[in-house]
């Protein structure tokens, strides 16, 4: 074989291995809210402070894009510090919440494959210092956790891979712009909901699920960034986290 046809042929499988890539699923396993219709609306609740209304308003009107979901913003259910769940629905909130390692994290609480309620916290205690006080940073992670809230995962989790083209922000990469989902994210969306089911956990749920989560720390990073917690009856308590990228 030729070298230029040797060169053609490498191109085309690297072709090939990125369209691969980007159409692989990037579902969170099989957890999703139940309903009876499409599209459905979330509740989202909001406990973040005027550092962070702009991006929760932008992360919602990003996600409603979708075919398959739309999200109402209202009033906050709880104490950001505690930041606890409410049946049914989304809560985000924001807080100093220490020398954690992480700069945010989306916990859902699943009986079975069905959500039946989510937060998403965002840790002030690095947000505001220089090195993510940006809107890259800030839009990067809300994005993300609310995104997880809703059964999606990680279409990238090195971070010393080059973004997704186009950018997402269910990618680990440093960001240096707004951060938005992209299509697949809207694609994959349509795939997790593509099913309708007998009974819905939006807005209502069944028996109450306990809203203490573990605490996260440095000494859990090496443990990676998705944790499960057995509840007992088929329930669960499903936490991803967002590491900060240098160590801190």
């Amino acid at each position: 074989m030729t070298g230029r046809r040797l060169a053609l042929v490498a191109v085309a499988a690297a072709a090939v291995a990125l369209v691969g890539s980007a159409l692989a699923s990037h579902s969170w396993g099989s957890y999703h809210w139940a309903r009876t219709s499409n599209p459905f609306t979330l509740k989202v609740g909001d406990n973040v402070d005027s550092r962070w209304d702009a991006y929760l308003d932008q992360a919602i009107s990003d996600w409603r894009a979708s075919s398959v979901l739309d999200l109402t913003k209202v009033a906050g259910g709880t104490n950001p510090r505690n930041c606890r769940p409410t049946q049914g629905r989304i809560e985000v909130c924001n807080a100093r919440y220490g020398n954690t390692g992480w700069l945010g994290l989306a916990q859902i609480w699943a009986s079975g494959s069905h959500i039946t309620q989510a937060i998403a916290k965002l840790n002030d205690t690095y947000h505001d210092t220089s090195t993510y006080n940006t809107v890259g940073w800030r839009s990067l992670v809300m994005c993300q956790e609310v995104g997880h809230d809703f059964g999606l995962g990680h279409q990238d989790e090195n971070f010393n891979n080059a973004p997704i083209t186009p950018h997402t922000c269910m990618d680990y990469h440093v960001p240096d712009h707004f951060e938005h989902p992209n299509q697949h994210d809207y694609d994959q969306l349509a795939t997790i909901y593509s099913h309708l089911d007998s009974s819905t956990t939006v807005a209502s749920a069944p028996a109450s699920l306990p809203g203490n989560a573990p605490p996260f720390s440095q000494a859990s990073r090496a443990n990676g960034s998705l944790y499960v917690d057995e509840l007992g009856g088929g329930r669960r308590l499903i936490t991803y986290v967002f590491w900060t990228p240098f160590g801190e």
